[in-house]
Order: C-alpha cells, then structure tokens, then sequence
C-alpha cells in the first residue's frame, strides 16, 4: 500500500491510499482538480471516498468527482449525498482496498466528525495535527480531549494523516510553553527546512506526537508549571482546554 498527500487550497490535504492493483480511496476531497490529476498522473482508479466531517474545505470536490467516478462515499451523517454515501459511525468497519477501516468517532472540531483507521493509518480530518489540535468549533474542549484520548491509546507506529499543514505554527506555539524542550526546539527547526524545501510535514507518527504535541501531554508537570495550573486528578481536560484558548489567540 502507498500513501499519496495532496497539497490543495491553501493548507489542505487530500490523501490517497492506493495498493498493488492502482485501487486507490480518497480522502476529504476538498476540492477535485488535483485528486484527478494525481490519479492520472499515477494511473490509480478511484474505488471509494472517505470523508471525515462537513466543512466544505473537506468536502468541495465531491460533486466534481462524482461525475466522473461514481463511486461510494463512506462519512458522517452531516456529510450525506443521496444515493453514494454510506454513513458510518463509531465501531464500524468497511472494507476498502481489502483493508479494514474501523470507524472512531471524533467530536470535537465539529458534532459528527469520524476518523478512519487501519494499521498503520489513521485519516483524523481535523482533530489531530501535528504538534497540534484543531479549533472546537461545534463541540466542548473535554469531547476534544476525549478525542485525543483514544487516538492516543493508538499504536505508538501509528500514522497520524491529517487534513491541515498547521506544523510550524503549532511547533511555534509548543516552543513558547516549553522553551527548553529539546525536541520540541529540534522539531521546530526540522520543519521550517521541510516547509522551505515545500515539502510536507504529515503524515506524522503518534510516537513523535506524544512528545512534542502539548495537547497530548495535559498530564506533563512541565505544562502545568508552564500555566500555572494545577487541576485535580481526573480534570486534565482543563488543561487542554486552557492549551486550545492560548492557541486560539496565538
């Protein structure tokens, strides 16, 4: 299996996943000009789309692309289009590629957002990024938090794709919580010569997120010493809502 990153509008990702045959799924299609030409340029015939929640930066290119590869979409309930979607929930499975995908229910960004996960891979749409987390938009910071949760009970190998090239902003933001944080600092400086070069920063792996993503880390005394925040055995979720309020106005 080999995994594709599309770079589209001004910081998406659309990913393919593609195996031996050139079968290939999409993922949030937010726009469609260039998931056609990747799959030209690469020979692959599309056999499914995933879609993680609503917004239309995820969702834009569906139409388009529908009318070219009538093929099924499998998403949440606010992502329905009559007669291809398949809506999927938390603890389904479907069968794409000859890959199981298990469904993990992610509210948080948005009521209904899903991801999908198959070892190694992991599609968050816009929970995770790396070194970050995505805006609460329709949800509270503890359903976020609990949604960071169960990815990260994840394989640490796992492969974090997500929708967004957020990296050096959200390894900016971590360097002034933790402006001693060897890795976050050496991270920091990885990135700026990926991103100088054009080149992604994603997928990342959950191993590296453990470390220098602070919205994984609510239960490190060296955020809490960074906050000034003590919260009480059980209420980490405090934290992290503290963390996405700083980053909110970073």
């Amino acid at each position: 299996m080999q995994l594709i990153s599309i770079p589209a509008l001004s910081d998406n990702y659309i990913w393919l996943l593609y195996n031996a045959q050139r079968e290939c799924l999409a993922v949030d299609p937010g726009i469609s000009g260039p998931v056609i030409q990747t799959l030209i340029e690469y020979q692959l015939n599309l056999v499914a789309i995933f879609l993680t929640h609503h917004h239309h930066d995820h969702v834009g290119g569906i139409v388009d692309l529908l009318r070219y590869f009538p093929v099924p979409i499998y998403g949440p309930a606010e992502t329905y289009v009559k007669g291809s979607t398949q809506i999927v929930a938390e603890n389904d499975k479907i069968k794409v590629l000859d890959q199981i995908f298990t469904i993990l229910a992610f509210p948080g960004h948005t009521f209904g957002h899903i991801g999908f996960y198959s070892a190694p891979w992991l599609f968050c749409g816009d929970t995770m990024f790396s070194a970050g987390c995505g805006r609460i938009f329709e949800e509270t910071p503890k359903k976020m938090y609990e949604s960071f949760q169960k990815i990260n009970n994840l394989p640490q190998e796992t492969l974090i794709c997500s929708g967004h090239e957020y990296t050096l902003s959200n390894l900016y933001f971590a360097s002034t919580l933790l402006p001693k944080d060897k890795i976050i600092l050496d991270n920091l400086r990885n990135v700026k010569q990926l991103r100088l070069k054009k080149q992604p920063s994603l997928p990342t792996t959950l191993q590296l997120e453990r470390q220098i993503n602070v919205f994984l880390r609510c239960n490190d005394i060296a955020i809490k010493n960074s906050l000034n925040y003590y919260p009480s055995s059980g209420e980490e979720w405090r934290i992290f809502a503290m963390l996405r309020e700083k980053k909110d106005c970073f």
